[in-house]
């Protein structure tokens, strides 16, 4: 489920233009105020360490907020951090929901020439170093996120410094002690600011990102950047503190676990569990031991459990909302992976290639480029493993297809069932998705520039694909297109054998201005066996009963379910912790200050997970029903056609459309052997007004590409990288 498994942008429909006027009008109202909301928000977080807000604003607000005997205390922070967030959130559904049945109209000279200035700002500024390929708009957010935190810990140090000079060092500390235990507690707090940030980008299906033109497989590498600001912080915040144990003779209170106060043995715990996970981030140890860094990955549960018992929920409400979002997204996901999916066929290529055909309900619809998470049983049952969706839900209704390069431990064991002389007559897959950007963005180019290498090119095969349908079914002008890829051997040809679907909609290349540029750097001619000869071997299997289609989780208006699903789960937590508080624990300590903070904080918890599962759990009951019915449509309907009988009608006519020889496709491509694409000198030849230039394949490419993109030296091209870090 996400903006793919949600209904994405439709054909333009016959609905008066009135109607789409009013839509855009509310959509742009929903997004100011949501903007007004946040900006109002980052004001709260620049005002929190100055003495305006402590000595005026914050006794107002406290006075209002923490009285009630409902919410007690964290009244106040819930009020002031999670409730706006969260409303956002709900904004950005109701926000993607009524984007649903717009399209954005191709923009001309004119709109380019009004776009150019954000044009800029998207420009690569950075192309190497730590941070990979980075834009003036991310570089400018990066570093007034920086700035945010280093304004907050300034601040509150030198007003804690003030105070400690003024009244002089308490518990017999000398004045140096004094301000390093100070500097200790204010390191811990700027790190909770960054992780109140830290789980957006990996909320895969979020309604917060698109309000601010993010995807959640674009923002990975803020979270990689954020973890890493987040654990430099906590553990810098833990280190000054054993420091000052020490230096204090006071080392004992490393093993103090407070009834009403900071529990310290929490926070080391929550320490250790966050090293472990940094560990296994690094680059170099992600790629040489990933299940490692997979597993590991599952520590964030004692990280933040432990955070929480460390801080208190009253503080904790600080980073909530983002972990709220997450804790939702996390728990639809595991919804959708229970069931098995009904795997129709495979197409094992000659390049050591696989493309895995399921069967899916008309009603599942996503955007190109989207990716699909997929966990074969049989090889792991842990393991999730994203890879790109090659399939267009307007070619083909009723199939999705994924494709697979044998490129790891994982993949080469799933190649070796699926190639086998035997293969097995089913194979038992869960999935998680599918996710994908907004809907596509990419009219608005006169030109279109795809650049791959490898496996890089299966993203671009559906945005081909894409418009092979809009150019066949609509007859709308499309920008002009220019494939390049590069392969090592001549065998990997075959995969541009998938850039025309086999079945579905009658599609051509016509009506489309297509032109691939192939290049094999590994051979200096065409081996005797030409690659069209090399046919890929077809695998068919026979599903179980219990497989089920892929279908929208939470149907076709999945946005409005998410934000039902947001709002009535958070209201029922604060009726619930509210009756809670009233009735338990305020007769127990009326003046809020002797209740246990660990049982607090695990009342909370508990409570808010219980919400949360009961409200998504009743939205996918309800909405898998209305699906059980279109799903049982299908599989009636595969049955009946023999889907998965080699001697099928469907299958010998799949088999005669791979053996016919797919002329426009031969004839848009030139095949270059023994040599590289020279990308600087292809780009600079481009001189269309607004070119769009997108790459996927090696580091070394995208660097290469964000390079000349980012020159100066050719205006019109606009760059954008397509990468799987997740």
């Amino acid at each position: 489920m996400d903006s793919g498994t949600m209904t994405r942008s439709s054909p333009p429909s016959s609905s008066p233009p009135s109607s789409g006027g009013a839509k855009r009008i509310v959509r742009e109202a929903i997004w100011v105020l949501s903007m007004v909301v946040f900006l109002g928000t980052v004001l709260m977080w620049i005002m929190l360490p100055t003495n305006t807000y402590r000595e005026h604003w914050f006794p107002s607000i406290w006075a209002k907020s923490s009285t009630s005997t409902f919410f007690g205390y964290q009244g106040y922070t819930m009020l002031m951090f999670t409730f706006p967030v969260l409303f956002i959130a709900c904004l950005g559904c109701v926000y993607l929901h009524l984007g649903n049945k717009s399209i954005e109209p191709r923009v001309g000279k004119n709109g380019v020439e009004r776009k150019k200035g954000l044009a800029m700002w998207k420009r690569p500024v950075l192309v190497s170093g730590p941070l990979g390929i980075v834009s003036w708009t991310e570089l400018a957010f990066f570093v007034m996120f920086i700035a945010l935190l280093v304004w907050s810990f300034a601040t509150d140090l030198r007003i804690s410094f003030l105070d400690i000079e003024r009244t002089g060092p308490m518990d017999g500390d000398k004045m140096w002690e004094a301000k390093l235990e100070r500097s200790g507690l204010w390191l811990g707090s700027v790190g909770n600011i960054a992780l109140a940030f830290l789980f957006f980008p990996v909320t895969r299906v979020s309604s917060v990102l698109p309000l601010f033109g993010l995807t959640s497989e674009a923002s990975i590498k803020y979270h990689i950047w954020l973890g890493h600001i987040v654990m430099v912080l906590f553990t810098t915040h833990g280190l000054v503190y054993i420091l000052y144990w020490a230096l204090t003779h006071r080392i004992s209170e490393m093993v103090k676990w407070q009834k009403t106060e900071i529990s310290n043995v929490a926070g080391e715990i929550s320490l250790l569990a966050g090293l472990g996970l940094w560990a296994t981030t690094f680059p170099r140890v992600r790629r040489k031991m990933f299940e490692l860094f997979f597993y590991t990955h599952y520590l964030y549960i004692l990280f933040m459990l432990f955070f929480v018992f460390h801080v208190s929920f009253y503080y904790s409400c600080i980073m909530l909302p983002g972990f709220y979002l997450f804790l939702v997204d996390r728990f639809l996901r595991l919804l959708q992976s229970r069931g098995c999916a009904r795997l129709v066929s495979a197409r094992v290529l000659p390049c050591d290639t696989v493309e895995l055909n399921f069967s899916k309900t008309p009603g599942l619809e996503y955007t190109p480029a989207s990716i699909m998470f997929i966990n074969v049983p049989s090889l792991s049952k842990l393991q999730w493993h994203p890879f790109t969706i090659s399939s267009n839900s307007n070619l083909e209704k009723d199939k999705l297809s994924i494709i697979i390069k044998n490129e790891g431990a994982w993949s080469k064991k799933l190649y070796q069932i699926l190639s086998s002389p035997s293969p097995p007559d089913r194979l038992e897959i869960s999935v998680e998705g599918p996710y994908g950007p907004t809907p596509t963005q990419f009219l608005r180019y006169e030109k279109l520039v795809m650049v791959s290498g490898g496996s890089g090119v299966t993203p671009f095969i559906s945005i081909i694909r894409e418009f092979i349908f809009m150019s066949t079914a609509f007859k709308s002008m499309t920008p002009k297109l220019t494939l390049i890829c590069a392969f090592k051997n001549s065998s990997e040809l075959t995969m541009l054998d998938l850039v025309l679907p086999i079945s579905g909609t009658p599609s051509d290349l016509s009506n489309l201005q297509l032109q691939i540029e192939a290049y094999v750097t590994r051979e200096k001619e065409a081996t005797t066996q030409s690659p069209k000869q090399a046919r890929a071997q077809a695998v068919w299997f026979k599903p179980s009963l219990l497989d089920e289609p892929l279908y929208a989780i939470l149907g076709p208006s999945g946005w409005l379910w998410l934000g039902a699903i947001i709002s009535v789960s958070f209201v029922m937590f604060l009726i619930l912790i509210g009756i809670i508080t009233r009735y338990y624990i305020y007769p127990i300590d009326p003046k809020q200050n002797e209740f246990p903070i660990t049982v607090r904080a695990v009342l909370n918890i508990l409570v808010m997970c219980v919400c949360i599962v009961i409200v998504a759990s009743t939205a996918f009951v309800w909405n898998k029903r209305t699906n059980a019915k279109e799903a049982k449509q299908i599989k009636h309907l595969n049955g009946s056609a023999g889907v998965h009988s080699p001697d099928s009608g469907l299958y010998n006519a799949e088999r005669e459309l791979e053996s016919l020889p797919h002329q426009s496709l031969v004839q848009a491509t030139n095949l270059h052997f023994g040599e590289r694409p020279d990308l600087k000198k292809m780009l600079f030849e481009c001189k269309e007004s607004s070119v769009g230039v997108l790459v996927c394949g090696p580091k070394k490419m995208r660097h290469e590409v964000a390079a000349i993109c980012s020159s100066g030296l050719a205006k019109n091209l606009h760059f954008e990288s397509i990468s799987f870090s997740w």
